[in-house]
């Protein structure tokens, strides 16, 4: 007889070997042994993981004529005869194959005769998804109402394809994906009844290959069955399925959290050598640090699908680092995965970015600093800023500095009226800047104040002697060539007021004064009135970033300016803009002023 893949051979003939899937055997053992089996029957899940062969067992039970209270018995004639593929009363479909409305119109004729030798006929079509439409349609009366002798058995792997009218007519079974530990265990069982030895780490490798499919993993042992000698080494395996080493990527996960950049550039020229594939490489090392992540979140640990020895390692190794840093450096890591995927030299970009990721360690939070700096106002250690005019000394008192968007502010924190965003210039050293979260108000400063960068840190170098005002130089827009996006950016707050911006015949910027032309007055009627007027100067000012003012030119009418004296958008952007804890943050951070907002976006 010819050889026998090890995915047929050890094919399950009881419900006792089924590996996995305890709740669906239950449930069908129950329902045989209480006569309560459904005449329609859909196994659905993805490759590997069971669905024929539960069918075939299902069929095998249902003709079973032995005595015993637990069928089939694999002794009876129907079992035999079913085992060994020769059921007259068995017909398997293939529905790939047959999916058109004439093979099911056959069918259909087929099973209104009498089972020939046993006590039922059982269809299975296997891939039921494939069928077209019109099958399905053929066989909705069939299968809602069929013969008393008449069993079907559908299998599919993409039950979203099945129409619903099939699926309310079947007893549905989903099989899920058999866990690591029952892969391990019936994996490490057939290597022995093979005559073969395999150690641990090898056999974890093939678990995680198999990913959760019997199939896929009796495949790569049928493999390396074929590769090795009697002792299956984990080298062997990495061989014969061209992956990368374990041990490597555990030590260049080591060394991004490390910070050892000598250990990461030369773990990574290894792994190189073995001709991986880039794809699966970030893929497998975004694994481990999403595991570390789930093995540091107490009540997670259950969703590390991994063998004992490999999860006792992860489980000792995210003790040693903060939830923070692993979740700071998985989301470098993923940026980077996405740059390398459009890289002209991928090794390159990997390199760079691992240093990237490795100097993310050295960055001190805005948190902290700004603790410090509270330490050292309160014990006298830097000059606090000359007093305020009385101009800057009318600052709003909800006004506050901030280098995050309304959008990403957190929703429990007070929203402020007005915003400045401060943006250090990169240092000219190696030590690289990421992004940082919010910081929380300090209780010695008045305003709110959040940083989008954390800068490295190093000794405190003594502020330069403070100045009245700050210029505000980057971020700012031409009125002219980005009058469309502004129009976007109004949309985003006020769908009419931006439609009514459309309606202007002509938009003109002269000096700083934003002209906007209407022939009919109607068309700017809403917009002229005055609060509308004061919230559309705050949409400007907050997206071209510089002194602006909003006029409308209409027929025979005159311009309604703002009432002199009264508080304006453009006066409260001056006043955060000279704010002194504005101006001292600069310039202990020797920073400059980037963005100020005063708009709805950034309460």
């Amino acid at each position: 007889m010819s050889y026998l893949v090890l995915a047929r051979k050890s094919r399950p003939q009881t419900f006792d070997e089924v590996v996995g899937q305890r709740p669906v055997v239950q449930t069908l053992r129950n329902s045989l042994a209480r006569g309560r089996v459904a005449h329609a029957i859909l196994f659905s899940g993805v490759r590997g993981v069971g669905k024929t062969t539960l069918a075939r067992l299902m069929a095998k039970a249902i003709n079973c004529e032995g005595e015993t209270a637990q069928p089939p018995c694999n002794r009876c004639r129907s079992c035999i005869e079913i085992t060994a593929g020769n059921a007259l009363d068995l017909h398997e479909i293939d529905g790939a194959s047959n999916r058109g409305i004439q093979e099911i119109r056959e069918l259909k004729d087929r099973i209104r005769f009498l089972p020939t030798s046993s006590r039922s006929k059982i269809i299975i079509i296997d891939e039921v998804h494939m069928l077209t439409t019109e099958a399905f349609n053929a066989l909705l009366k069939t299968l809602e109402e069929p013969p008393s002798h008449v069993y079907f058995m559908f299998a599919t792997t993409e039950l979203h394809k099945i129409p619903v009218t099939i699926l309310s007519r079947c007893q549905q079974y989903e099989l899920k994906r058999v866990p690591a530990a029952e892969l391990s265990a019936h994996f490490r069982k057939l290597t022995e009844s093979e005559g073969f030895e395999i150690e641990p780490d090898a056999l974890s490798l093939i678990v995680r290959e198999a990913e959760g499919s019997v199939r896929d993993g009796l495949s790569l042992l049928d493999q390396v069955f074929s590769f090795s000698e009697r002792q299956i080494r984990s080298e062997d395996v990495i061989e014969v399925l061209g992956l990368v080493d374990r041990q490597a990527l555990m030590r260049l996960t080591t060394a991004l959290l490390d910070g050892d950049r000598g250990s990461a550039l030369t773990t990574l020229d290894e792994i190189f050598a073995y001709g991986l594939d880039i794809k699966r490489f970030s893929a497998d090392l975004l694994e481990n640090f999403r595991t570390l992540i789930l093995c540091k979140i107490p009540g997670c640990e259950s969703l590390v699908d991994l063998p004992g020895e490999e999860r006792t390692i992860f489980m000792e190794m995210s003790r040693k680092y903060t939830i923070e840093t692993l979740h700071q450096k998985l989301n470098l890591l993923m940026q980077a995965v996405e740059e390398i995927r459009h890289s002209s030299q991928p090794r390159l970009a990997l390199e760079t970015s691992f240093l990237k990721i490795i100097e993310a360690g050295n960055v001190v939070a805005v948190t902290t600093l700004l603790d410090r700096i509270g330490e050292l106002l309160a014990s006298g250690g830097i000059p606090h800023p000359p007093a305020p005019s009385p101009k800057q000394t009318q600052t709003p008192p909800t006004a506050a500095a901030s280098s995050l968007p309304a959008s990403d502010t957190p929703a429990a924190a007070t929203p402020p009226t007005t915003a400045a965003e401060i943006s250090p210039p990169q240092p000219a050293s190696s030590q690289a800047t990421t992004p940082a979260t919010s910081a929380a108000p300090h209780p010695g400063l008045a305003p709110e104040t959040t940083g989008r960068h954390e800068a490295a840190e190093s000794p405190a170098a003594p502020p330069a002697p403070a100045t009245a005002a700050i210029e505000i130089r980057p971020h700012e827009k031409d009125v002219r060539r980005d009058w469309l996006d502004f129009v976007k950016y109004v949309h985003d707050q006020k769908v009419w007021m931006a439609q009514d911006l459309q309606r202007a015949d002509l938009v003109r910027h002269v000096d700083k004064e934003i002209r906007l032309h209407f022939n009919d007055p109607a068309n700017c009627a809403f917009l002229r009135q005055q609060d509308n007027r004061r919230l559309l100067t705050e949409y400007a000012l907050d997206f071209f970033q510089k002194e602006i003012k909003i006029s409308f030119i209409v027929p025979d009418q005159q311009d309604n300016n703002d009432t002199p004296g009264q508080e304006t958008p453009q006066s409260k952007r001056q006043q955060l803009a000279n704010d002194p804890l504005v101006i001292m943050t600069a310039e202990i951070f020797r920073g400059q002023v980037g963005d100020i907002r005063i708009g709805q976006q950034s309460r």
